[in-house]
């Protein structure tokens, strides 16, 4: 009987023991830079000051120098104060190109949210107006900086006006940097501890005005706040209009029938990952499930590598299919790049699953057995002058669509060449076509898979997913050089970012019981 207390005594010196140790461990884990993987993602208090009709916002939902020590957390021992310097420099850009100075004006006040929006000009020719929200740490700094703001702008020769709107007190006029070029400027405080600056009077009094009326701003837009539910976690949410996924976010100017992109960022170790919506008007049409092995049907490594579960559909010439409008300039660009006639007959004409892979000896398709139909795509080459012949490479039988070109040369004026239009092979319940003999020989005699790209496309999470794509640095980084944001980016960091990418990877499906949102999920591989 004496044993009981002593007993229950050392149970509960475990349990506080336990509990002690849980709770240490989550306020290590949620004082931690890593955090930011898991940070919940929300509508920021600005979000009552944007316009549910704005082209583009950004949110930024951590404290400015959290990504600093976020990427010193991540990075090689050797590598770590040159991260984090990367990250401050870009901070810095963005901040100064809407004419502030981080170190000097905002570091000493400024909390975890700020957020950019454009905002529609009431005139078609006018370029689009914008509003800064930064959020302060305390009712102080933020008076603070509003004083020190129009002081140091002052000295440039501005001429303030004070003025009252809906109640709050409005001071605008025509503000720099020393040594900048005066623009229109307008700041309001809200609330003590949310400083609101607009490229204007009119623009800062609009965004005052949609935040008196809930079926006006985001803050109370219910397609909005479900969206932010269903991506759940990130430090950044982005919206964007369709009028602006063009200018500002590269995207192809076509009658896709989106309504909204809604995006949140994450950083995913010592990169970055994409989790967005785009919302529409027409439901999407089912596609078919991508077989579970078909990319282990691929033997060699690859640079890049695609799966697209019914390609004839993604590329609909006639644009009625919504897939079609969606991602049918996307792919044709893409498929355009491909060397040689076969990869746009082959894509548009199969009925699927279509693998597409990219090796330095050339690119690689696999498709069914009976997919496309060989006569219609035979016809196509034969318009261009290809005709099919059954050669024997290594114990292996191929289709090759060849050509003759003249090719004279010094000392033989007739000489001839054949140019390959493609190959195609057969073995193992899969029809391969490749860009020349040696890649399907590679493919026929491999015996390792593209374990690289495998690894990217089961980090994204989206088994199901109808189009899946996984690609190396190099392959990346081409890609992103071509891309309007990511080239600001590079701008706003004031040092090349490019050479840093190691790869990347994305998918995109249906989303919701309607299927009136196309879900993407992507992620961005940096050098730690």
């Amino acid at each position: 009987m004496r044993a009981r207390p002593f007993l229950a005594a050392v149970l509960a010196v475990a349990v506080a023991l336990l509990t002690a140790a849980a709770a240490g461990w989550w306020l290590l884990w949620h004082h931690s830079p890593l955090a930011l993987q898991t940070q919940r993602l929300e509508l920021p208090l600005a979000a009552r000051f944007v316009p549910r009709t704005a082209p583009l916002s950004l949110h930024w939902l951590v404290a400015p120098d959290q990504p600093a020590a976020y990427a010193r957390a991540v990075a090689r021992p050797r590598q770590r104060r040159e991260a984090a310097a990367a990250a401050d420099r870009l901070r810095d850009g963005a901040f100064a190109a809407a004419g502030l100075d981080y170190r000097s004006e905002l570091a000493p006040w400024l909390g975890s949210q700020s957020s950019f929006a454009l905002l529609t000009p009431p005139e078609a020719k006018q370029p689009p107006g914008w509003v800064l929200a930064l959020r302060s740490r305390d009712s102080a700094g933020a008076r603070r900086f509003l004083q020190r703001f129009w002081q140091t702008r002052s000295l440039a020769g501005t001429d303030l006006q004070i003025s009252s709107y809906r109640g709050m007190g409005l001071i605008s006029g025509r503000g720099a940097l020393l040594g900048q070029t005066p623009q229109p400027l307008a700041t309001a405080l809200i609330n003590d501890d949310l400083v609101l600056i607009a490229s204007g009077r009119g623009v800062l009094e609009q965004a005052l005005d949609v935040s008196q009326i809930d079926e006006l701003n985001q803050a109370a837009s219910q397609p909005l706040q479900r969206a932010v539910a269903r991506l759940g976690q990130g430090v950044a949410l982005l919206t964007a209009r369709p009028q602006a996924m063009e200018q500002w976010l590269g995207l192809p100017a076509t009658d896709n029938g989106a309504i909204e992109l809604v995006a949140a960022l994450s950083p995913a170790g010592a990169g970055v990952s994409v989790d967005a919506l785009t919302q529409l008007h027409d439901p999407l049409p089912p596609l078919a499930a991508l077989p579970a092995d078909l990319p282990q049907q691929l033997q060699t490594p690859a640079t890049s590598l695609a799966l697209l579960s019914q390609p004839a559909q993604l590329l609909d010439g006639d644009g009625a299919s919504p897939w079609a409008r969606l991602l049918a300039p996307l792919l044709q660009r893409a498929l355009a790049s491909a060397a040689g006639p076969l990869p746009q007959l082959v894509a548009a004409a199969d009925g699927g699953p279509l693998l597409w892979a990219d090796q330095p000896e050339g690119w690689l398709l696999a498709t069914r057995p009976d997919q496309p139909p060989l006569e219609p795509l035979q016809a196509d080459l034969e318009q261009q002058g290809f005709s099919l012949s059954p050669l024997e490479s290594k114990g292996l039988t191929v289709q090759a669509w060849t050509r003759l070109q003249s090719r004279p040369v010094k000392g033989n004026p007739d000489q001839l060449q054949a140019q390959l239009a493609g190959a195609r092979s057969q073995e193992r319940g899969w029809a391969w076509w490749g860009q020349g003999l040696a890649v399907l020989t590679q493919q026929h005699e491999g015996r390792h898979l593209p374990e690289a790209r495998l690894d990217q496309l089961q980090a994204l999470g989206a088994p199901a997913a109808p189009l899946q794509w996984a690609m190396d640095g190099a392959t990346a980084q081409g890609l992103l050089r071509r891309w309007q944001p990511w080239r600001l980016l590079n701008t706003l960091a004031s040092t090349p970012l490019t050479p840093s990418v190691e790869g990347a990877a994305l998918s995109l499906e249906p989303d919701g019981a309607d299927r009136r949102a196309l879900r993407l999920r992507a992620a961005l591989q940096l050098r730690s």
